[in-house]
């Protein structure tokens, strides 16, 4: 399961998770401050930032990949 995860599926369940916690802390009743305030949006924008610049996308094309796309597009695949 993890390696059919894309990374925006992934930021949408921890900005989920983060739903559940704000809305858990607002029904308890929880002295909302300002140091929570900005506890919790750290909590929710940071992580999702760290794993949308590090997570790699597709890798890139091989030169064999963009040859054989050039040559069957233009002159039909030769075998």
């Amino acid at each position: 399961m993890l390696k059919d995860i894309t990374r925006n599926r992934l930021v949408g369940f921890w900005f989920a998770a983060v739903a559940v916690l704000v809305a858990s802390v607002v029904a308890m009743g929880v002295n909302v401050g300002v140091s929570t305030t900005a506890l919790l949006l750290m909590l929710s924008l940071v992580p999702p930032g760290i794993i949308l610049a590090l997570w790699r996308g597709a890798p890139p094309p091989t030169v064999g990949e963009i040859l054989y796309a050039a040559n069957t597009r233009k002159e039909g695949r030769r075998d």
